[in-house]
């Protein structure tokens, strides 16, 4: 009589397997990371044996989809060809600059976002924009959109708002990993697109879509058909409560590339970023803009997060509390609006607010302030947001961070069209920022007329068309940035009466005599 399989544990964060379940992973170290995912059941002795090792190795064939007539041996890699291997543009540039030049030929993409955010439709406009001829006698690329989620006639309901729709342009709906491999070797799509990863599995295997074991092997039988037929595939990941790609690290460690389309709920701006490319920078960003006809690429982020006019043809409105710095996003410079609010505490531990940047690092900014500059900040609230729901973690933005506090504490504005570039030390000393003529440039473009930057970097600042003002450290950026001081106007007293408003007619309002 056969035994009946047992289960096994993986590690979500690392793969690690055991036998048992274990609170904290032998591994990573990582706690609470244990799954559960049912084994394979042990074949039967003898003839039954042959035939189980013979069916496996036919399931490990058929998931491998590898040709057949492949060299198995080693070789030299100095003989291996690179000529057929190259990029394919997608059309579309914010996303040709986050994958570094566009979809690497044979390459395994996965992008993970919160619901709703806009992955499908990010990557069903990708397909579209592939698919349609490049120019008058270009050829069509052939595109596999493989719907795991959504039916035939919802995909084309949300492909029919983004423009006309190819002919190069697959659908199937279908959530069977084999049927989906058969279909793709029929087709020989140049580019296919998996939505979503989570809704695929192995009828072979035990276990519902999504878990564990479905995820890795589903993702080791696509990795395994990119590289073999050298189509660029591309998979789309439900996210947890952390903001990770929901399921096991390996499938993260497996693909070539790792993108994340983050924004926030009420902002109709979209950042896609690389936390991981095989075949380009991390460091690089892309914008879009979330409108009813699809994601619209933004061609001037700066003056997209910027809240005043980007063109200097009228005075950018200065208010305390309110700071501009220049972030480098890879080869980018971005230039966003901090804006800062600090006000008296009631409570015994004041709070300290971030949206956008980091809490940690800001704490750190507050302890310079109140140690090198001088400003009691242990009795306040302080509240910091970066405008346009971006994330600012580059350390060059820490000079604007600081002047922001510092100008809502003193109630002193900053210069009218003054940018803070620089990295604050513990010290109170600026470091140095990379960059720097990049960032000069960008601002000057967009009507800045003069920037505080490091004193040691003030030489890079000439021909950048703006005044260079060298700063050494953070005091002194506080005495020469800051405007003066601008007094709040009184809250009007409860009852009074507005400028310009109608008096009232004598007895309106008052209560009516009671007679007895």
């Amino acid at each position: 009589m056969a035994k009946a399989p047992k289960t096994h544990f993986f590690c979500t964060a690392c793969g690690n397997e055991a036998a048992r379940w274990f609170g904290r992973c032998p591994s990573c170290g990582a706690w609470n990371t244990a799954s559960e995912a049912p084994a394979v059941a042990p074949a039967a002795s003898g003839a039954g044996a042959k035939g189980g090792r013979a069916q496996a190795r036919e399931r490990t064939s058929r998931a491998r989809w590898a040709p057949a007539s492949a060299a198995a041996g080693p070789r030299p890699l100095a003989a291996v060809e690179v000529s057929g291997l190259g990029r394919l543009g997608t059309g579309m540039r914010e996303l040709d600059r986050v994958l570094g030049g566009g979809l690497a030929t044979g390459s395994l993409l996965l992008v993970g976002g919160d619901p709703g955010i806009g992955k499908s439709t990010l990557l069903l406009q990708m397909a579209i924009a592939l698919a349609r001829p490049a120019g008058a006698t270009g050829p069509a690329r052939r595109v596999l959109y493989v719907a795991g989620e959504e039916s035939e006639e919802q995909v084309r309901m949300r492909a029919t708002r983004l423009g006309a729709i190819p002919e190069a342009l697959l659908i199937l709906c279908e959530t069977d990993l084999e049927a989906v491999l058969e279909a793709a070797a029929q087709v020989k799509p140049e580019v296919m697109v998996v939505d979503s990863i989570q809704t695929i599995a192995r009828s072979d295997l035990e276990g519902s879509p999504g878990t564990v074991t479905q995820m890795r092997e589903c993702g080791l039988a696509l990795l395994h058909y990119a590289k073999a037929t050298r189509t660029s595939v591309l998979l789309v990941g439900h996210v947890t409560k952390d903001g990770t790609v929901a399921g096991p690290r390996v499938l993260e460690h497996m693909v070539d590339a790792v993108l994340y389309l983050e924004g926030e709920r009420y902002q109709h701006y979209r950042v896609l970023r690389a936390a991981k490319n095989r075949f380009g920078a991390t460091h690089e960003l892309g914008v879009f803009e979330m409108t009813d006809r699809g994601l619209a690429e933004v061609a001037n982020p700066s003056a997209a997060f910027l809240s005043g006019p980007a063109d200097g043809s009228t005075a950018r409105p200065v208010a305390p509390g309110a700071a501009v710095v220049a972030s480098l996003e890879g080869s980018r410079p971005l230039l966003v609006e901090v804006q800062a609010l600090v006000s008296t505490s009631f409570y015994g531990t004041p709070q300290r607010v971030t949206s956008g940047f980091d809490g940690r690092r800001l704490a750190v900014l507050l302890a310079v302030l109140e140690r090198r500059v001088g400003l009691r900040l242990g009795r306040h609230d302080v509240f910091v947001s970066v405008t346009g729901g971006l994330t600012l973690e580059e350390p060059g933005t820490d000079l604007g961070v600081a002047l922001a506090v510092a100008s809502s504490f003193k109630s002193r504005p900053l210069l009218e069209r003054t940018l803070a570039v620089g990295e604050v030390s513990l010290s109170g000393e600026l470091r140095r920022v990379p960059r720097l003529d990049l960032r000069l440039r960008e601002a000057a473009h967009l009507g800045f007329v003069r920037a505080g930057v490091p004193r040691v970097q003030r030489e890079e600042g000439a021909g950048t068309g703006i005044e260079v003002v060298p700063l050494s450290s953070l005091r002194e950026a506080f005495e020469t940035l800051l405007g003066a001081r601008v007094e709040a106007e009184p809250a009007p007293a409860l009852g009074a009466r507005p400028e310009g408003a109608p008096a009232r007619p004598p007895g309106a309002g008052t209560a009516p005599s009671r007679s007895r």
